[in-house]
């Protein structure tokens, strides 16, 4: 049997899933769900992903994912990959956790991005676990929503101006309200769209698939596109003074300017091992700024 199309395109926006494998849990407990956010907020930093929501379940996820660079599959099959890799060496096991590929479809921007961020957060009022998205922990609602700090992986700007509100505390107090409405409610908008590719009005459904016949499956921006006219290695490691200050300006050269490790082991004449290190010290440091806010 094929594998499904995968559709990517600059600025995609994606609802993503994933499943346990034979529906087992993916999540055993507080500690998973705060190792795999740490995971997702690496993979947003590494891939330049735009997180919008996300809701962790017993033995699924839900993010709302926006990808500029067009390259989702790499990002998902790090996220995956990571999780894991850790969960099977936390609880001692082995073997798949993960049922078969991801699930993405696309979605319009503009007439379907919020529906889909309701529908993700509200998972849990429709499983029947609380009666409010707030009393969630493992969802984006209270960040989004500006009851708590939002991570740094997390983007919630859209949300502070939802319904065109000319003020933050305006936008929030219209976010909450929208999901809100969502509880109780009998069927989504979403429920015509379950088995197909997208989600979106018409207009957008032709213009994708106008898209998809004259460009084909995924439009990947070549690496010597994404980061044309990149700063000079001479100009992101000048006046480096420490170890910890070195490490940092490697991140960036390697997430944002897309420099290879042999490239910038060259530039300052060091080993390769070195840099990879250094770089694995300044992920790690990343990922928990991300979540400092989050688990205090």
């Amino acid at each position: 049997m094929s594998r499904p199309l995968r559709l990517q395109f600059p600025g995609g926006i994606y609802h993503v899933t994933a499943r346990g494998n034979d529906h087992r849990p993916i999540f055993d407990g507080d500690d998973d769900c705060a190792s795999f956010l740490v995971v997702l907020a690496s993979v947003v930093g590494r891939y330049h992903v735009l997180c919008h929501a996300y809701c962790l379940m017993g033995n699924h996820y839900h993010l709302l994912l926006e990808t500029p660079e067009a390259n989702l599959s790499r990002a998902m099959r790090q996220l995956n990959g990571v999780y894991a890799q850790q969960f099977n060496r936390r609880h001692e096991r082995c073997g798949h956790l993960l049922q078969g590929r991801f699930g993405a479809q696309l979605v319009d921007r503009d007439s379907y991005l919020c529906e889909v961020c309701r529908y993700i957060v509200l998972n849990p009022v429709r499983a029947g676990l609380v009666s409010h998205p707030r009393e969630w922990r493992w969802s984006s609602f209270q960040a989004t929503a500006g009851e708590m700090v939002a991570p740094g992986f997390l983007a919630v700007s859209w949300a502070q101006s939802f319904g065109g509100a000319r003020t933050r505390t305006e936008g929030l107090r219209r976010y909450t309200s929208f999901i809100e409405a969502g509880i109780g409610q009998i069927g989504t908008p979403l429920d015509d769209f379950r088995t197909k590719p997208a989600v979106g009005d018409e207009a957008f459904m032709a213009r994708l698939d106008a898209e998809c016949r004259h460009d084909g499956r995924s439009k990947e921006i070549p690496r010597g596109q994404r980061f044309a006219g990149r700063p000079a290695l001479s100009h992101l490691f000048q006046g480096v003074t420490s170890k910890a200050e070195r490490n940092a300006r490697v991140r960036r050269a390697v997430r944002d300017h897309g420099y290879t490790i042999r490239e910038i082991a060259e530039f300052l004449g060091r080993h390769s091992s070195t840099i990879s290190r250094g770089l694995a010290k300044a992920d790690r440091g990343f990922a928990r700024w991300g979540m400092l806010e989050f688990k205090t």
